[in-house]
């Protein structure tokens, strides 16, 4: 299978190419916001829980990226570049001095690569009990059961997994929502 004129073109110009990467970008920190996230399947609200979302969305895209033919790959270091760019600056946002942004860059990258081998190992095996841990240990802090991410993740990896190069670029990844999915279940509670 060929590359698709559209992104044959749009990588012959920096800029395209740029904007394209951008918008990606963009496409799944929105996903990574949708509040059914936060209200619906127990990841917490907070600074951290914000950063564990767009890690499992931008993980989930690699993830599609990383499987497709060229120019794909590239496609995928951009897209890592860009998200890391944000997280730098926010960090520096929130008042981290230049001294400490890039201790905590390096710790950053470090959570980031060890979840995607975690998530990528459970999706993998198809082991949803095994991808069910790991995302409450990684995203939920140790809180709640997982079931209901566990399925809104595996759903969003099966999408994903039919979305080609022009797709993603184009309309964006085909995220479900997450209020679709069986709540975290409180104790005692039935979900």
């Amino acid at each position: 299978m060929g590359v698709a004129p559209m992104i044959a073109g749009l990588f012959r110009r920096a800029n395209a190419r740029r904007q394209a990467v951008e918008g990606l970008h963009v496409a799944l920190s929105m996903a990574a916001r949708r509040p059914g996230l936060y209200t619906r399947l127990g990841v917490p609200d907070t600074v951290e829980g914000r950063f564990e979302a767009l890690c499992l969305h931008a993980i989930l895209v690699l993830r599609r990226l990383n499987r497709l033919p060229a120019p794909a790959a590239e496609v995928a270091q951009d897209l890592v570049n860009s998200v890391f760019t944000q997280l730098d600056a926010s960090l520096r946002e929130l008042g981290v001095g230049d001294m400490g942004v890039g201790k905590r860059m390096k710790k950053l990258g470090a959570a980031f690569y060890g979840r995607a081998t975690g998530y990528d190992a459970a999706l993998d095996a198809g082991d949803t009990e095994a991808l069910r841990a790991v995302l409450v240990r990684n995203v939920l802090g140790g809180e709640g059961d997982g079931a209901g991410l566990a399925a809104y993740v595996q759903v969003s990896d099966a999408a994903l997994a039919s979305a080609d190069l022009d797709a993603l670029l184009g309309a964006g990844p085909p995220f479900p929502e997450p209020d679709g999915f069986t709540p975290i279940r409180e104790e005692g509670a039935i979900a």
